[in-house]
């Protein structure tokens, strides 16, 4: 199997599937607050884009980066990059050296720190000339932004902090122009999930300066008091299921626990890999996954506070470090079959999820995750060649086996707002991809 020839079978798959889209619907409710004139905040895949900016300084190349932490995981820290613009060290006089600072470039701290199932925080890098720098401090946004004059600067601004914008809903992040040069940002702070819980709408003014000031806000949706988390044994053995009435608010609570584990799930592999003497090439892309498991976890939380859902962080059990042939194993398992699938999954969620911020990012997190499962062919590939007769027999015995098992739990029947507003498929449409899939793919 060639791994590039996945998103081709991908797209036939979804063909053969004869799944009508559905029709896209704007938000349900009434706004309070009057939205007139009011534009979403320039986004890159789903995330604040640092385009449209004017900066003093002038930079050749800005990137906004997030860190993920957590006390679990192995190597404490992942760094992904969320949003970039121009050309990085585009007027260095020692471009190498330069592009080599800008790789190397970390920092111990961030602006917008949060803390939930993962810590994050995130800073601003930019090269301008020779010179690489990391803007981690409100402060030093602030000195790299300069006077607010463009409505993209005002978001960065309030993202930074600690607001919520939406890419795609106006109640929950917006921005127009005001008078005397100020800027109108609407954002959002919290979650609805468990008593005493709400989503609150803030409506602020950002000033020339960079003063962030809060000149109203609504609680917009309230936690339900009944919503809380479900108990779930130790390690990953139990999918990180939550008590909470909304089925999209439990799924993507699901979702986001399932993802946060798989942060170190990647890393581990990455380690394994190397022990058995993989090429840099696929220990690279398994350490990428980690880092777009980190956005993707984002995300996920962001869905399920959305709907009402706290999700449970993940407890994940310290093994040793497993032979070439358990690698396989569970890569042909968990990599080739479900993770394969999973990757189709999210593609059909991209193109009939009615909800539109689902939509959105379910597009983004489809690329991830296809790029996840052409890894895992990779691997198979790389591992097929120094395991013997008997062991590749076991690999095959233990597919077919992954793949009845998926069989019979997409059949299950679903919540008919996830097959509508999530997109997932219905369970006859999830039989239609298997299939193909299976006559494909994994045959």
């Amino acid at each position: 199997m060639q791994p590039k020839l996945l998103r081709p079978l991908f797209t036939r798959a979804l063909r053969a599937s004869l799944a009508t889209p559905l029709l896209l619907a704007g938000c349900d409710g009434d706004d309070d607050l009057d939205l007139t004139g009011y534009a979403s905040p320039a986004c890159e895949q789903s995330a604040l884009a640092v385009s449209g900016l004017s900066l003093p300084s002038q930079p050749d190349f800005v990137q906004l980066r997030q860190v993920g932490s957590n006390p679990g995981l192995e190597n404490g820290r992942i760094e992904t990059a969320v949003s970039s613009s121009g050309t990085a060290c585009a007027t260095a006089n020692d471009k190498a050296a330069c592009e080599s600072a800008l790789s190397g470039l970390t920092s111990p701290g961030g602006f917008r720190r949060d803390c939930q199932d993962l810590c994050s925080e995130y800073y601003v890098a930019t090269t301008r000339g020779d010179e690489v720098k990391a803007h981690d401090t409100l402060d030093k946004l602030r000195s790299l932004l300069g006077p607010i004059d463009t409505a993209q600067e005002a978001a960065l601004l309030a993202f930074g902090e600690g607001y919520y914008l939406s890419c795609t809903d106006l109640k929950r992040g917006a921005v127009k122009a005001g008078p005397g040069g100020t800027f109108s940002v609407v954002g959002t702070k919290g979650y609805a999930c468990g008593p005493n819980t709400a989503v609150t709408q803030y409506l602020l003014e950002v000033t020339p300066s960079g003063e962030v000031k809060e000149v109203s806000s609504a609680v917009i949706e309230r936690g339900d008091p009944g919503c809380s988390i479900g108990r779930r044994p130790a390690g990953l053995r139990a999918p990180g299921n939550v008590a909470c009435t909304d089925a999209l608010g439990r799924h993507f609570a699901v979702v986001a626990h399932l993802e946060a584990a798989s942060i170190n799930a990647f890393l581990r592999l990455r380690e394994e890999l190397e022990l058995h003497g993989a090429d840099v090439e696929l220990r690279d892309a398994a350490l990428r996954s980690a880092m777009d498991e980190v956005l993707h976890t984002d995300v996920s939380q962001r869905l399920a506070h959305r709907f009402g859902a706290t999700p449970r962080p993940p407890q994940v059990e310290a093994l040793p470090p497993r032979s070439l042939f358990e690698v396989a194993l569970d890569n042909a398992v968990e990599g080739c079959v479900r993770e394969t699938f999973g990757a189709l999954v999210a593609h059909h969620q991209a193109l009939h999820a009615r909800d539109a911020e689902v939509r959105q990012e379910m597009t983004r997190i489809a690329e991830d995750e296809t790029r996840h499962a052409e890894l895992s062919w990779a691997i198979d590939a790389w591992a097929q060649e120094r395991l013997s007769p008997a062991e590749r027999e076991a690999l095959r015995e233990a597919r077919r086996k992954a793949v009845e098992t998926l069989r019979a739990e997409v059949a299950t029947p679903l919540e008919a707002a996830l097959i509508t507003e999530a997109g997932m498929p219905a369970p006859e449409v999830a039989a239609s991809l298997v299939d193909t899939l299976a006559q494909q793919l994994w045959a």
